[in-house]
Formats: C-alpha cells, sequence, structure tokens
C-alpha cells in the first residue's frame, strides 16, 4: 500500500513526529510512505521536507502562495497520480480542505488526523468549522483524543468515519541518549527542568515560567529550560525579565537533538492549555522522564497521576509550582514515575502499534469507497435503464 501524507507544517512539531514516526514503520515493512509538504510563500517551512528527506523517505514541496492558491489541488491531484497513491493522509484543516477540493471526485480514499484544534482567535475558529464541515466527505477521520471525537461528532462527521488512534513513537533513539545540557548546571549539579514544546497560547509556557519563579524561592538553584519557537517568543522573553528568573531560565529554541535533550532533564513540565495527545510528553516518557502536566486533552491517558507521574489543573501556577518542588526534592518518586513512564510506552504507545492502527483504517477506507463506487455505478445503470 502507498500513503500520501499531505501537510502545511509550522516545523517539526506533533503532527510532523507523527508522520516520520508513521513513514519509518511503513518503509521498513511492504507499504510505502510519501509526503507532500506545503512550500508556502509566506512562511516555507521546509524542515519537515529536509528531515524526512535525510531519513530516506520520499517527500515533494508543493507550492503555495498565499492562504488561496487554485494550483494547490491540482497539484495535490498531479501528486497522487504521479506517486500511485493508494490512500491521500491529510494532516491538518489547510492540507484537508485542499486535498477535498483535488480528489473529492477522485477514486483515491480521504483520510485526515486530527491532532487538535487552536480555536485562539476568529479566523483560526473560522477555519476550524470550514474544517469540520468537510471532513464529513472523507472516508475516515481520526481523532487523537476523546475530546476530538467529541468536537467532531458535534460537527456531523458521523460516528462510524471516526477513529481514535493514540499517537505511537520510534523507541529507538531514546534507549541511553548522552545527556546534552549537563553543562548548563552548576558545579553542585542542580536539577533541570523542561518544558518542549511550540511557543503559543496553547502550550502555556507564561505559565510555567511563572511556576519556575515560585520554585526558585524554595530551591534556587534549579535550571529550567523552554524547547521550542514560536510566535509568543518575544512577549516570553519579555516575561522572563519581568520575572527576574534569567539567569535560571534558558530558550534553546527548535532543537535536532532530542532525545539528548530528554536526557537533561529531571523532570519534564507540559503546562498547556489545550492538547490532543502531546507527543514531546511520549518521549519524555520513553526516556523514564517523571511528567508534571495540566490535565487537559488526552494527557491524563498517558500521565497517571500518581504513577507515571502528576497531574495539576490548567492556568495554576502555584499549584504546577509545589509539584514540581515536591519531586525535585524525593529522587525515589522521580525514578518510580520515570520507570513506570517508560514501561507504559513501551508497552503501548509504540509507532509499530500506532501505524498498524492507521494500515486497518486504511484498508477500511479503500474498501468503503469501492463499495461506493460500485453502489453508484449500479445507480447510475439502473437510471439510464428507466429513460430509455
Amino acid at each position: 500500500m502507498k500513503i500520501l501524507h499531505i501537510i502545511s507544517s509550522g516545523g517539526m512539531y506533533g503532527a510532523e513526529a507523527v508522520i516520520l514516526n508513521m513513514s519509518r514503520s511503513l518503509n521498513e515493512s511492504s507499504h510505502a510512505s510519501i509526503l507532500g509538504v506545503f512550500s508556502n510563500s509566506a512562511n516555507p517551512n521546509l524542515q519537515l521536507h529536509v528531515v524526512a528527506t535525510a531519513q530516506g523517505v520520499e517527500s515533494h514541496l508543493i507550492s503555495c502562495a498565499g492562504q488561496i492558491d487554485r494550483t494547490v489541488s491540482s497539484s495535490i491531484r498531479e501528486l497522487a497520480v504521479r506517486t500511485d497513491a493508494d490512500i491521500v493522509h491529510a494532516h491538518g484543516y489547510k492540507a484537508d480542505l485542499y486535498c477535498y477540493f483535488a480528489l473529492r471526485r477522485s477514486s483515491i480514499p480521504l483520510v485526515s488526523t486530527c491532532h487538535t484544534w487552536y480555536d485562539n482567535d476568529l479566523m483560526l475558529s473560522f477555519y476550524g468549522m470550514v474544517d469540520r464541515m468537510v471532513l464529513r466527505s472523507y472516508a475516515a477521520v481520526v481523532a487523537v483524543s476523546e475530546e476530538v471525537r467529541k468536537r467532531l461528532l458535534k460537527a456531523g462527521v458521523r460516528e462510524e468515519k471516526i477513529h481514535i488512534v493514540r499517537n505511537g513513537i520510534d523507541l529507538r533513539p531514546f534507549d541511553d541518549a548522552a545527556p546534552a545540557l549537563r553543562n548548563i548546571s552548576s558545579q553542585d549539579h542542580s536539577a533541570i527542568v523542561g518544558l518542549i514544546g511550540r511557543l503559543a497560547t496553547e502550550k502555556g509556557v507564561d505559565i510555567f515560567l511563572r511556576a519556575a519563579a515560585q520554585v526558585l524561592i524554595k530551591l534556587p538553584a534549579t535550571k529550567f529550560v523552554v524547547v521550542g519557537d514560536g510566535p509568543d517568543r518575544e512577549q516570553l522573553e519579555l516575561l522572563i525579565d519581568e520575572l527576574k528568573i534569567r539567569e535560571n531560565v534558558l530558550m534553546l529554541g527548535r532543537r535536532d537533538d532530542m532525545p539528548s535533550i530528554y536526557a537533561s532533564l529531571d523532570i519534564m513540565v507540559s503546562a498547556s492549555r489545550q492538547e490532543g495527545l502531546p507527543i514531546a510528553i511520549l518521549e519524555g516518557m520513553a526516556s523514564s522522564l517523571p511528567i508534571v502536566a495540566t490535565a487537559v486533552g488526552a494527557v491524563p491517558t498517558i500521565v497517571l497521576n500518581g504513577r507515571t507521574g502528576v497531574l495539576v489543573s490548567a492556568e495554576d501556577a502555584e499549584t504546577l509550582a509545589s509539584e514540581i518542588v515536591k519531586l525535585l526534592t524525593n529522587s525515589t518518586q522521580r525514578q518510580q514515575f520515570g520507570a513506570a513512564a517508560k514501561k507504559l510506552i513501551e508497552a503501548e504507545f509504540s509507532a509499530e502499534r500506532m501505524t498498524a492502527d492507521y494500515l486497518h483504517i486504511y484498508e477500511q477506507a479503500i474498501m468503503t469507497k469501492k463499495q461506493h463506487a460500485a453502489t453508484g455505478s449500479i445507480s447510475s445503470a439502473v437510471s439510464q435503464g428507466k429513460t430509455k
């Protein structure tokens, strides 16, 4: 089976990690994964294309000028034919819309993964609404969490079309990774607490920084790192100065050595206001890290409170700080949480398991598309017979 993944990428984040993890698993089996990555004129983020190509995954660029470019649909259609795709798998509202217009009359089934929606402003809310309307016509729609599934149902996507597939990761890079950040810690090997994510409102990086300021009152040697980039970077830098924590906080931007970053941390924090099933948390748990996370989206299905980490309410910097302090002062608890976290990821969140789930959905989508085509042909023949 040949699967063509289409995405308008904003950087190496959750959806991109899912695509790469699936591609490796598919290409190591009897199947093939091919990427179509938008090259947007306003923000031509081609990191996914570059990484995929370096890893031996076939990837093609799709030129897109602005939010509406009528040539994109024809480019997707031509790419699907040229690669002989059996399935076109869209990721994100922009890919969903263009794939729909490109292939709605095609025999190639359309599948979409809804990683999550961030309705942070009027424009994004509008795109989300249109996206969910278009998804009604897809052969299958994958939700990464129960919350996303409910939103799809509310938008009118038929229940039988919706599948929940938990994200999965390639575990191999996180085994025995060498720490890359220990040089930032002082000579007494003070702890390092990290947040990995896009610098955007929904990720709650500002809450993490406010919690860091409170932790430093009790444990002043602690170091905090933020890995990622995004639109809120400037205001987060200003917040660091406002909180007077510059000496203890490092904004590392994007990194290509994530296994070594995780290996450097003592605790990983997720302070998100909104989430699906974050790849960063899965990777942190695969690295045997204890997690302190806000109980949003599907996070409580992986961060099991009191077993693999600690859950707190969103927007609560004070409680977040308190739980970080508790773990920093209890190395036995950290080790127990970290060991349980790694065991859970190995058992339930591998890339192989995720890929097997998707292959089953692809097979169903192809079968359903063929059945609809056959039904349509019979109906057309009957209609023609009646008019003679």
